[in-house]
């Protein structure tokens, strides 16, 4: 099913069609949902700005520190429901909390609150809102969709502040019907964990992305959901019938007799393919001619491993570290760091771990790691070149993965690698690394750890002969391959259509770069979206990629796709499509391929 087929079911309703509206947003979370809309109000408190006397000050800092500590109690009850809920879901929320649980207890968050009563002689309620504001502004304001969306969970924190402040009562989803799909401006990734998936069908809000805590929430308790819809809310009302397509990203409210019967019909569908996916869990990748292709799995979070496992991954082929740096004022020490990726390691179970150094800097984390926003964060000093700068920080963390790497199996991967140089400088502080750690007695495998270059500027790309040369393995990241090669912000609404991974020069760049590892004869794969993609399998296959690594979610489809190919004709699709120049009839070829 397409996008396109869910708009044509709705337009088949003539007779309904004024009764019909259709809202376009991201998918986030897969499936059909059909069911009765709730309206959910988020709690939201508007506050006025009052002057506090002098005199009055120190009482009213202590009254929102008796606040700030009832609200961390709140979140402590809800970690104890955490703790029951289990699962992915129960996992993902608990770390979420306890990430709230630092926010209310001595945080920047709270001593900016303080400074700003103090300094600026406002009621606590005014303060917290100015606060939040700001610091929301500086996390929308970062290019990084994964740090943006934590916008979401710095919004929940202000509303519980406020709600401890003004006494205010939340009890949400007390009087849902029977089968709801909850429609709202916006919803908390701790209201996410409250939903029953056995009374909730489905989830549609006018804010949020794809990697925000929500939309983690969502997958982990399998509700299709549709996220980021602006107009959403207009002209519609509690008890209405509703569908989510969250495969699709559209929601359908009152829907007419024609798009019902076809929702439901795409619904069994979906339902009775997710069946035959889960039986491939423990089924290999395997190609109709043989052809064995190893399928790892991306991982932002610890507590994401049981939805690895889950997934039948091979491995994790991309864990980000930046999650190390999060929700803090500091930097994380060597022993902490050590302690979070040692639990990883073990818990893969002698799965392959691909641990790749933070890709932080500029205006990622620029607080945490104490740096200034350049004028121009994409192109700054980020990634490596803010290791190579600040040496201190990645000496610690090689150290953490190393000590990590003596309880399975590890590799290193760095990130925006640009030049020979800079890998060649990352080995030497690392063989550093290696020289103070044995010195002071550290258990460390034999052989060492892998160090591999991340392929994801185009001048790596094309630089992919020498690199090699001292690189351990590539991996290519398509998502920042693609802008770059195409001078495109994917998150610019302006020019996103733009982005285009099947433009020539993009295809080019993979295939030269996977051409340059089989001639040193290293390994090669590729993590960026692309690789979750079952339309772009036979295209990376025929390249000659035989390592993918993608999202937990998308690895059964991927696999089931791989095993409907076959390599021969994969790379005679290849080659006909890297002698194109024209993107679309690129898309043409792939669309149209059969498989074998």
């Amino acid at each position: 099913m397409t996008a396109n087929g869910g708009s044509k079911a709705v337009g088949r309703s003539k007779a309904t069609a004024r009764a019909e509206l259709v809202r376009d947003g991201l998918g986030v979370s897969r499936g059909i949902a059909i069911g009765t809309l709730y309206l959910h109000d988020a709690g939201t408190i508007t506050v006025p700005e009052l002057r506090i006397p002098a005199a009055r000050l120190d009482a009213e800092c202590a009254r929102f520190n008796e606040a700030s500590a009832n609200a961390g109690r709140q979140v402590e009850q809800l970690q104890d429901k955490a703790g029951r809920l289990g699962g992915a879901a129960g996992e993902e929320l608990g770390y979420l909390l306890d990430a709230y649980r630092q926010m209310l207890h001595g945080s920047r968050l709270l001593r900016g609150v303080e400074a700003r009563i103090r300094n600026d002689r406002i009621n606590a309620e005014a303060a917290v809102q100015q606060e939040i504001n700001e610091i929301v502004r500086g996390f929308e304001a970062m290019e990084d969709p994964y740090l943006a969306a934590r916008v979401a969970d710095i919004k929940d924190i202000g509303r519980r502040l406020l709600r401890a402040l003004t006494n205010t009562a939340y009890r949400p989803f007390t009087a849902l019907p029977r089968n709801a799909v909850i429609v709202a401006e916006e919803m908390t990734p701790a209201d996410t964990a409250l939903l029953d998936p056995n009374q909730v069908a489905g989830l549609a809000t006018v804010m949020g992305g794809s990697e925000g805590h929500t939309a983690i929430m969502a997958r982990s308790l399998g509700l299709p959901s549709v996220l980021g819809i602006a107009d959403l809310l207009t002209g519609v009302k509690g008890g209405e019938q509703v569908i989510i397509d969250g495969t699709n990203g559209l929601v359908v409210i009152n829907p007419g007799p024609e798009t019902l019967a076809f929702y439901r019909r795409e619904r069994a569908a979906f339902l009775k393919a997710r069946r035959v996916l889960s039986r491939l869990k423990d089924v290999p990748a395997v190609t109709r001619d043989g052809g064995r292709i190893t399928l790892q799995a991306n991982m932002e979070l610890p507590n994401e491993v049981g939805a690895v496992l889950d997934s039948g991954a091979e491995g994790i082929g991309l864990l980000r570290s930046e999650f190390l740096y999060m929700n803090r004022d500091d930097v994380p020490s060597e022993d902490e760091q050590y302690a979070i990726l040692k639990d990883v390691v073990e818990r893969m179970g002698g799965r392959t771990v691909t641990v790749r150094t933070f890709d932080a800097g500029g205006d990622k984390l620029a607080p945490a790691l104490g740096c200034t926003i350049g004028p121009n964060p994409s192109l700054g000093l980020r990634a490596i070149r803010l290791g190579l700068a600040r040496q201190d920080l990645l000496e610690a963390q090689l150290a953490a993965i190393l000590r990590a790497s003596a309880h399975g199996p590890v590799r290193i991967l760095i990130p925006m690698i640009a030049t020979v140089g800079e890998l060649r400088a990352t080995r030497e502080v690392m063989n550093r690394v290696i020289r103070r750690l044995r010195k002071a007695g550290v258990s460390l495998p034999d052989p060492l750890p892998r160090l591999g270059a991340m392929i994801e500027i185009p001048g790596a790309a094309l630089s992919a002969d020498s690199i090699a040369w001292h690189a351990d393995f590539f991996a290519i990241g398509t998502n920042d391959l693609v802008q770059y090669t195409l001078a495109i912000d994917r998150s610019d609404e302006a020019v996103a259509h733009l982005y285009n991974p099947l433009h020539p020069a993009v295809l080019r760049l993979i295939q030269f770069t996977t051409q340059a590892a089989q001639r040193a004869n290293i390994p090669v794969s590729v993590c960026g979206e692309m690789a979750g993609d079952p339309r772009y399998a036979p295209l990376l296959l025929g390249l000659g990629l035989r390592d993918l690594s993608m999202s937990t979610s998308n690895l059964p489809v991927v696999k089931n796709r791989i095993r409907s190919l076959d390599l021969a004709a994969a790379e005679t699709l290849a080659r006909t499509v890297m002698e194109q120049t024209d993107s679309g009839k690129i898309g043409q070829l792939l669309d149209g391929f059969q498989g074998h």
